[in-house]
C-alpha cells in the first residue's frame, strides 16, 4: 500500500510551513447565515466559524463541510502509515491517533477521522480536514520518530502523509 504521488502533488518535508489554499471545492464561497446547525452532526455555525455548542431552536439549516465530506467520501486528508514497527505497536499508534482527533475536534468540529483501514503492517487514514491529517502526521512522528513525507496539492487542498518506520 505505498502511496503513489498523484500528479498536482508536491513534496514538502516534514519541517516547513503548511499554507493554506482557497481552492478547496467543500468550503463556503459566503457566509451562512447565522446560525446555522449541521443536520447531521449538530455544529452550530456562530460567528463566522463551526463550533460544538447548543442550537438555538430558530437556527437554520445545512450541512457543515466536514459532514459534506463524509457524504460525499471525498477526504482533504490521507495518512499512510507503514512498517514492522506499525505492526508491533499497532494498539497504542492507534490510540495516540484517535486522541489527536479528540483534541482537534473538541476545538474544531470540521477535524475528523473519517476511516481507518488496516491491512497487514499498513494503515491508511482518511480525514474530513488537511490540518487533522497534518497534526496526525506530526504526532506519530514526534512521537515515534521514523520517516514522515507531506505531499500536498495546491489545485485540491488535498494533503498526503507518508509515515514508516522499520523498527
Amino acid at each position: 500500500m505505498k502511496p503513489v504521488r498523484p500528479s498536482g502533488f508536491h513534496k514538502r518535508r516534514h519541517t516547513r510551513n503548511w499554507t493554506d489554499y482557497d481552492h478547496d471545492a467543500y468550503r463556503a464561497d459566503k457566509k451562512l447565515a447565522e446560525p446555522t446547525v449541521c443536520e447531521d452532526c449538530g455544529a452550530v455555525y456562530q460567528k463566522g466559524r463551526w463550533q460544538w455548542q447548543a442550537a438555538p431552536a430558530d437556527a437554520h439549516r445545512a450541512v457543515c463541510p466536514a459532514c459534506h465530506r463524509v457524504r460525499d467520501d471525498c477526504p482533504a486528508g490521507f495518512v499512510n502509515l507503514s512498517g514492522a514497527f506499525l505492526a508491533r505497536h499497532r494498539d497504542e499508534i492507534m490510540r495516540l491517533i484517535k486522541n489527536e482527533e479528540v483534541r482537534e475536534k473538541a476545538e474544531h468540529p470540521l477535524q475528523r477521522i473519517m476511516a481507518i483501514e488496516e491491512q497487514g503492517d499498513e494503515a491508511e487514514i482518511t480525514t474530513t480536514d488537511h490540518h487533522l491529517a497534518r497534526a496526525i502526521g506530526e504526532a506519530v512522528h514526534r512521537a515515534y520518530q521514523g520517516q514522515l513525507d507531506i505531499d500536498y496539492s495546491k489545485e485540491d487542498a488535498v494533503v498526503r502523509l507518508s509515515w514508516s518506520r522499520a523498527a
